[in-house]
This record gives structure tokens, sequence and C-alpha cells, in this order.
């Protein structure tokens, strides 16, 4: 699966027509509904929103995946649930010695609160 890159006509919310647009603005491309459907789907686990959850609240916006590992799975799961959420574009990730480090992709929330406050 490609790493998600959502136009900036669908995720970004500074734009000069304010914030919270883009849904309630024009009818999604189907480019940019497959995208956004990629999105939300990795985060339709369960784990994987417990996961993407615990990184976006760390103190700094990042966490070690010692940190944030004990979820009720194994920790091959849980490496396999960041790689899925790394492949959807919702996190980046770098490894310092022994250990990786995660962190919500720049623009994700923003554009997450903007395409869901858009559709209320």
């Amino acid at each position: 699966m490609s790493k998600l890159a959502l136009g900036p006509s669908v995720l970004d919310v500074t734009t000069s027509l304010g914030c919270c647009q883009p849904l309630g603005r024009e009818e999604l491309s189907a480019a940019d509904a497959v995208k956004i459907a990629a999105m939300f789907k990795a985060l339709s686990d369960p784990i994987r929103l417990r996961l993407f959850s615990r990184i976006a609240a760390q103190p700094g916006g990042e966490a070690c995946v010692c940190d944030i590992q004990d979820v009720g799975v194994s920790q091959p799961t849980v490496s396999h649930h960041l790689r899925k959420l790394r492949e959807a574009g919702l996190l980046v990730s770098e490894r310092r010695a022994s250990w990786v480090y995660y962190r919500v992709a720049p623009g994700v929330l923003a554009g997450m609160a903007g395409l869901l406050s858009a559709a209320t």
C-alpha cells in the first residue's frame, strides 16, 4: 500500500476558505475518496486506534515503541499495526539506536478534524 498523501484541497484547513470546509464545500474526487478511506480504514481497528491515540497524546508528540506497546497484544502484532498506520500516512517513524520512535504525521490531526467537522 502506498503512503497516504492527501492533496491540499482535502486536508489543508489553513486556506482562505477557513477551517473545516472541504467535505461540505464540494464533492470528493475519486482519488481523494480512496485516500481518505484508506486513512480511516487504518484507524478502524481498535488496536491501531489506541496506538494512534497514545502517540498523539504523548508529551512532545512522539513515543518510543517501548512506551506504547502494552495494548494487550504481542510485540510483533504491535509492530504490524504501527506499520499499517505508517503505510496509511498517519504516522512517521525514526530509528534511534535499538528503538523506533513514532509521531503523528504533520497535518494529519488538523486534516482529520477539518474533514470531520465539515460534515456537521
